[in-house]
């Protein structure tokens, strides 16, 4: 936001005094600037549009970047296969994840109202 303590975050971002910052498309706007940028991490990247993956191109030109989507959009498919991209699957779940169980049947508001509670 343009406001003081906005504007005084992104100085703080451009000249480097900052060294991790997450936010949103926010940080891909025209006025945003980063010094010495390492590593770009973007989830979900099939929710960013042409704007914000040009955009991208510009910050990223000399940046590692890790893209994480549980479902890669066809061109980033491809450009992994390709070998334009690296690409690394993870294969095993986290430690302590709850298994996600399933069930396909017919409409019961008691079911549901057990399951929020």
């Amino acid at each position: 936001k343009n406001t003081k303590k906005g504007r005084e975050l992104r100085a703080a971002i451009a000249s480097g005094e900052v060294d991790i910052v997450v936010g949103t498309h926010a940080l891909l706007s025209n006025g945003m600037s980063f010094k010495d940028l390492g590593l770009l991490t973007i989830d979900e990247e099939q929710r960013f549009g042409v704007n914000q993956k040009e955009r991208l191109k510009l910050i990223c030109n000399c940046v590692d970047v890790l893209t994480l989507s549980a479902t890669p959009i066809p061109r980033t498919l491809q450009m992994s296969l390709s070998g334009i991209r690296d690409t690394s699957t993870i294969r095993s779940p986290p430690p302590m994840r709850k298994p996600t169980i399933s069930y396909v049947q017919e409409f019961d508001e008691m079911l549901i109202k057990d399951a929020i509670e």
